[in-house]
Order: structure tokens, then C-alpha cells, then sequence
């Protein structure tokens, strides 16, 4: 069972939902990421999502689009990304962590470090390197399932997740191809877009996910247009997660460094009394 699996089956038997917050990697400075998980974790976070900053993010809007250009105008790639679980995970064994982010720098990882993978191993050097630093879950945005089966039971042989996304223009014969490869849980983008637009249909959201369900047997979160915490409980009254990016990101904008930390907990755990409530 991996941490995912692990933590989710214990909300459930709680009566719980998982909160799932969104940041982006070295953003909004190059070192904070640890401090700024662990602030995460005790705000309330059950499940962290790290996004590994990337030039052209299709899937993100404007504001995680900001703040993957400032994380990679520090030179944070992938390599450095890994070393923030690592240093994470110094002091916790027990948070999930899920890497969000793009085919291209998972490829490009794989191409650098080639000469020192060896033969005949389970994955690659990507997953060999993800698990070692700690990671429990990937999400590709632009891995299509049914090209996925090789890399998602590479990563179950290490224990980690092969996570998607749903979207509402996600017909039966899609969530069917999910549902053979994902495991973990599945993302549900509520809007039709990118990541912080538009209003979230909290009716359309209640509507969708029996459908998914129909179809999908692991743990189902919901995410794109979640900001507050009234709407966080809605999502939860239904949903088996919340995720939330955007928001987060705004609030980290131009805070002094030592503020960073206490704003992202601060405001988490304001979403996870009222999703507990």
C-alpha cells in the first residue's frame, strides 16, 4: 500500500476528507519549499502536490504560469525539486508527496542521468531518483493513459502513484482508460480551462462525480477554482479530496520570506476547519 493509499483509507475511516494544497516548487523563493511543506503539513495538509516548474505549463494559468517562470529564473528543475523531498522528508515519513508537472522534464531527467541507470532495471532514472528522495505520486498533465501502462507499473513497483486528470469533457471511453492505469486518487478539473479561472459549479461538480465514479474505483479530488473555505466545504461534502493552487500562490506574492510559511498555514488551516466542520 503506498502513503497515499494509506493516508486516504485513514481519513475515510475517520469520516474525513483529504486537503490536497498546490505550490509551485522554489516559488516564491529558491529554498523555502521544505519550510514552506512542513508549514503546509501543519496547517492541515494530508497530501502535499509540488509542482515542478516548467517554461510552457499548457494545463496552468497565469498565476502558477508567474510562478513557475520566477522558480525557474532561480534554476529550479527537477533535480533540485527531488532534493526538496528529500530534505522534507528528514523529519516526515508520513506526509504524501506528489510531484504535478509536464512530460518534458521527466524525459529530459531521464536523458542526463542514462549513463548511470542500470541495465535491466524496473523505470528509469526519474523513478529511480523520485522514490529515493521520498516521492509517493506523479502527475503527468501531458501523459494520455493509454500510452502510461509501462510508467504506472514502473512506479507501483516503487511504491509511488500514477495520478490523473478528469475534466468535464471527459467522455465514458477516457474514464474507462484512467481507470485501468491510475491509482492513488484522480484529479477532477471542475472548469472547463486553466488552473484559477472562472467560477466554480459546485451543482456541476456534484452532478459529474457519480459518473467518474461509475468508472473509477480509487479516491476521487477536486481542483481548479477552489479559493475559499466555504467553497472547500462544499467540494468536500462530496468529493473524496480538495485541491487548491492558485489561491495559495496569490497569497505567497511579495510576502517577505518570513511570512511565507505562517500565510500558507494560516490559510489552510482555515480550510481545514470548515472542511471538518
Amino acid at each position: 500500500m503506498s502513503r497515499i493509499d494509506a493516508t486516504l483509507a485513514a481519513l475515510k475511516a475517520q469520516g474525513r476528507k483529504a486537503l490536497i494544497p498546490f505550490v509551485t516548487a522554489g516559488y516564491p523563493y529558491a529554498d523555502i519549499t521544505p519550510e514552506l511543506m512542513h508549514a503546509m503539513v501543519a496547517g492541515g495538509a494530508d497530501v502535499i502536490e509540488l509542482g515542478v516548474p516548467f517554461s510552457d505549463p499548457s494545463a496552468d494559468g497565469p498565476v502558477i504560469q508567474k510562478a513557475g517562470d520566477k522558480a525557474l529564473a532561480f534554476g529550479i528543475g527537477l533535480t533540485q525539486v527531488l532534493a526538496m523531498v528529500s530534505e522534507f522528508r528528514k523529519t516526515n515519513t508520513s506526509t504524501p508527496v506528489v510531484l504535478m508537472g509536464y512530460a518534458n522534464p521527466v524525459e529530459r531527467y531521464d536523458q542526463k542521468h542514462a549513463a548511470s541507470f542500470a541495465a535491466g532495471a524496473p523505470g528509469g532514472p526519474f523513478v529511480r531518483d523520485a522514490a529515493a528522495a521520498g516521492v509517493d505520486g506523479v502527475l503527468i498533465v501531458d501523459y494520455p493513459p493509454e500510452e502510461c501502462e509501462a510508467f504506472a507499473a514502473d512506479l507501483r513497483a516503487h511504491q509511488m502513484d500514477l495520478i490523473f486528470l478528469l475534466a468535464p469533457t471527459s467522455t465514458d471511453t477516457r474514464m474507462a482508460q484512467v481507470a485501468r492505469v491510475a491509482s492513488g486518487y484522480v484529479y477532477y478539473v471542475s472548469l472547463k480551462g486553466v488552473t484559477g479561472s472562472g467560477a466554480l459549479d459546485t451543482d456541476a461538480v456534484e452532478a459529474m462525480l457519480p459518473r467518474i465514479r461509475s468508472h473509477i474505483s480509487v479516491p476521487v479530488g477536486v481542483g481548479f477554482g477552489i479559493r475559499d473555505a466555504a467553497t472547500a466545504r462544499t467540494i468536500s461534502r462530496v468529493a473524496d479530496a480538495v485541491v487548491i493552487g492558485s489561491r495559495i500562490i496569490q497569497l505567497l506574492e511579495d510576502k517577505p520570506r518570513d511570512q511565507v510559511a505562517t500565510t500558507a498555514q494560516t490559510f489552510l488551516a482555515e480550510i481545514r476547519q470548515a472542511m471538518d466542520a
